[in-house]
């Protein structure tokens, strides 16, 4: 219930006292169950793996090479969208066996060409009780532009402090209220075109992923720390034997019992 879609009462009102169940919605229900459980537990929990040893070897101020920080902030990227949207199918499938009809949580967010396309597309729930419940009371856009720009912020801010009382999270509900706001006052999301497409989904790309390399951070320095190796910028290795170890072999980095490869390398 925590992790799946935010339920609104009018949604589900009319099925609370008339619902009917039938083995087409139960069937349907449980093949969509299935699928979110195999996002979990084959899928996002497999990620983490690699995300965690990644995450976990930055925070202990191990010299590891770019290519594995990117390894790593990839991995959790993968990991935190088949978490998120497996829990929200289970809730979804198991609310179908049983007669309710939840709305969608998620549609194919990594594909966005635009951060306000992203915010459209990824949890899906959280974004319209925000938008109804605080953005549209505050005034939405239908005032001037200095009050729309405190309206997303105020939004943001809470945004970041609904996911934990941890200014990593406050960092990362900022960074996407700059985000949008150059958006509006650019009207950058509304640009056309094959080449122009690509170049906005790789700059949505960059901006999520960096995002969620915050989000997941335990605390501020460690993030500004780990998105600096991404880049060298540490004097850290383009490149090392961590990734061999991490894709082709089991690699302990807790009890620092590294692959024969980068032994050898």
């Amino acid at each position: 219930m925590i992790a799946g879609p935010i339920v609104r009462y009018v949604t589900i009102a009319d099925e609370i006292n008339n619902r009917h169940e039938t083995w087409d919605d139960f069937f349907d229900g449980f093949v969509r169950f299935a699928v979110g459980l195999s996002k979990k537990v084959l899928l996002a929990n497999s990620f983490a793996i690699v995300a965690d040893q990644v995450f976990n070897a930055n925070s202990r101020g191990t010299v590891i090479s770019a290519a594995f920080c990117w390894l790593g902030a990839v991995a959790y990227t993968l990991q935190i969208y088949f978490d998120f949207s497996g829990y929200s199918d289970m809730a979804i499938g198991l609310g179908r066996m049983f007669g309710f009809h939840f709305l969608e949580n998620f549609d194919h967010p990594y594909i966005s060409t635009s951060i306000t396309e992203f915010w459209r597309r990824w949890h899906i729930s959280l974004g319209t009780w925000f938008r109804d419940y605080l953005y549209i009371p505050l005034g939405g856009n239908r005032c001037g532009t200095g009050r729309n720009i405190l309206n997303l912020f105020i939004v943001w801010f809470l945004t970041g402090l609904w996911h934990g009382a941890n200014y990593t999270f406050i960092l990362w509900g900022m960074m996407y209220f700059c985000l949008l706001v150059f958006e509006r006052l650019t009207g950058f999301y509304k640009a056309k075109g094959n080449a122009i497409s690509i170049f906005k989904w790789s700059y949505t790309l960059f901006f999520v992923v960096t995002g969620w390399v915050i989000f997941r951070s335990d605390s501020i320095k460690d993030a500004f720390e780990f998105i600096r190796k991404m880049f060298g910028l540490n004097g850290n290795p383009v490149f090392d034997g961590f990734i061999f170890g991490m894709v082709f072999t089991e690699c302990d980095f807790d009890k620092h019992r590294f692959c024969s490869l980068h032994a050898t390398l």
